[in-house]
């Protein structure tokens, strides 16, 4: 049986490369921007603030969720999201360890 593609890169390049993905949608980032503002669980009114539609909301919300940045609670009929900070913090500091890297010369090209 073949090698998958993830499979010939190391753990922390796919690790990078699911945070981007994440991250690499406007409406990801609204939502997370959206959660940030508010600072509090956010059940319905994510349509009516980013102005997508419940499904389209629902699939972002899936993969934020997926890569650990949101975490939801059930009540009633509806989830209600929030930032995990915990795993934010871990996320940020992992980007910023692999975002700082020096470039040893100027001039390389």
């Amino acid at each position: 049986m073949g090698l998958t593609k993830t499979e010939i890169f190391t753990g922390d390049q796919n690790k990078l490369a699911r945070m981007a993905k994440a991250l690499a949608h406007p409406a990801r980032i609204a939502i997370l921007e959206h959660l940030f503002r508010i600072n509090s669980c956010v059940c319905g009114d994510l349509v009516q603030e980013i102005g997508l539609a419940q499904p389209t909301i629902s699939q972002h919300l899936k993969e934020l969720k997926q890569l650990g940045i949101i975490k939801g609670t059930i009540e009633g009929t509806s989830v209600c999201y929030c930032i995990d900070a915990d795993r934010w913090q871990e996320m940020s500091s992992f980007l910023e360890q692999f975002l700082k890297r020096g470039v040893k010369t100027k001039d390389c090209c």
